[in-house]
């Protein structure tokens, strides 16, 4: 029991010191470019550890270490292809991202195809980074339980709860900055785990003894998987909120792309640490469920080093809701609520609505991440969902006059109840619902590319807005 309580103090105070950054940074969201931005430009080296912790949150971690738990080494390729998909970002789209100057991915895609496509890209990305937020309600639930031994359901509401008020305190310049106090301490928590991982399981050689061979295959869970991951995971990268709007605070394109690589270099080790320590836990403790492979390991250390370890999982959990609900809001108050309600320009109502649609979007998830069980499939279905926007982004960047405006316009409109509707059935025929995200738009641009003439095409377009 004192052990117990001495984690949690571990946690609370770490949890303080958060509050504390987030209420010294809360200074710049007094106006909504304060809150969006963070009011200032940022080093590369902090955006590449902000754009890496919200990758590698709870959802990414335990989802990992829970494939591993099942599947062995090659779960990590969930983790490593978004690591390759940061080098391709920061070669193919920093700079021009930051060319543009927009912090949102539906005003980067208005320019080349028109309001409409605007609209439908902030509905299908606010329902994406949701479902993402469902995933991590799930796994820090699962932290919670084990840590204060009270019901799941309870614990999934209050991280709800908490990480959503967190958040609403600090806007984008304390996300960006407790972002890189989380990207150390998970690190350091995951090292943690694995070295006493492997000290239980007898090291590499107990491992081999304990676990069939096909747990230490590259391509154990088939490459039909890894391929969709990657596909997935690059194209979540390519065109998620939350990306954009970091990659527009870094201030200038050289700083942006430079982001890139520092995130790659957290997130790949990181991804191999997570599946090794899911293996341990199957040699271990053979008889837990699956999703407990990592926190059963967090609860049956020494306090001290626990407490570092699920002060890691904490941050990581706030991290990425603080990025998934910041994302949901900005794109929330430049396409629906100052179009439409605020034309006047007023900034204080913008702000006020801010901090509103941070606590809707950040309480709404709960509800269904009490169903949630496998939290990676759930992330997993969120990073298809922006992998059919990032045919889009590739397609404004360098093919501006494929397809036309209305085949952008649909698309996307398509690509939502295509992608959901084939991971409801179940990925039919093998074919995972990643593969018809990405299909769905080639196919809708390239039949209206070919039906209709180029003067209906959308035209290349500049930095400069229409």
């Amino acid at each position: 029991m004192q052990s117990g309580w001495l984690v949690v103090l571990i946690v609370a105070g770490y949890i303080a010191l958060l509050a504390l950054i987030s209420f010294l940074a809360g200074r710049s969201t007094r106006t909504a470019s304060g809150f969006t931005s963070g009011g200032k430009s940022f080093p590369a080296v902090l955006i590449g550890f902000l754009l890496a912790s919200e990758f590698i949150g709870t959802s990414a971690s335990i989802g990992t270490a829970q494939e591993a738990y099942e599947s062995g080494i090659s779960s990590a390729w969930n983790i490593v292809s978004l690591g390759i998909g940061f080098v391709l970002f920061a070669f193919l789209l920093a700079r021009k991202f930051s060319a543009l100057g927009e912090n949102t991915i539906s005003g980067a895609l208005d320019r080349y195809y028109g309001r409409r496509v605007r609209t439908a890209t902030s509905m299908i990305m606010v329902c994406s980074l949701l479902i993402v937020a469902v995933s991590v309600y799930a796994s820090g639930g699962a932290i919670l339980s084990g840590l204060l031994g009270v019901d799941q359901d309870l614990a999934v509401v209050l991280v709800g709860v908490l990480a959503t008020f967190y958040v609403v305190v600090g806007g984008m310049r304390s996300v960006v900055y407790t972002n890189v106090v989380h990207a150390i301490v998970k690190m350091a928590g995951v090292i943690i785990l694995a070295i006493i991982g492997a000290q239980r399981a007898g090291g590499v050689d107990g491992l081999r003894a304990a676990l069939p061979p096909t747990m230490f295959s590259w391509h154990g869970v088939g490459f039909g998987q890894i391929f969709a991951w990657l596909i997935a995971g690059v194209g979540a990268i390519f065109a998620t909120q939350y990306v954009v709007q970091a990659i527009t605070t870094a201030g200038n394109a050289h700083r942006a792309q430079r982001a890139g690589f520092y995130s790659a270099l957290i997130l790949v080790p990181y991804g191999l640490l997570a599946a090794f320590i899911g293996m341990c836990s199957a040699v271990v403790y053979p008889h837990i469920k699956s999703i407990q492979a990592m926190p059963a390991f967090a609860m049956d250390i020494d306090p001290v080093l626990a407490g570092i370890v699920v002060a890691g999982l904490a941050g990581a959990m706030f991290g990425t809701i603080a990025a998934l609900v910041i994302g949901a809001s900005t794109l929330l108050l430049k396409d629906f609520y100052q179009p439409h309600f605020n034309v006047a320009g007023d900034d204080r109502r913008d702000v006020l609505f801010l901090r509103v649609a941070t606590v809707v979007t950040g309480l709404v998830p709960i509800a269904l991440a009490l169903f949630a069980t496998d939290v990676l499939t759930v992330t997993f279905l969120a990073k298809s969902l922006r992998a059919a926007l990032a045919v889009l982004v590739l397609l404004m960047f360098y093919a501006p006059r494929y397809g036309t405006r209305t085949g952008a316009f649909w698309a996307i409109v398509l690509a939502l109840p295509t992608t959901i509707g084939w991971f409801l059935l179940g990925d039919p025929f093998g074919i995972d619902n990643a593969y018809i995200a990405v299909a769905t738009p080639l196919l809708v641009m390239t039949c209206t590319h070919l039906t209709s003439g180029r003067s209906k095409t959308v035209p290349a377009v500049t930095g400069e807005k229409r």
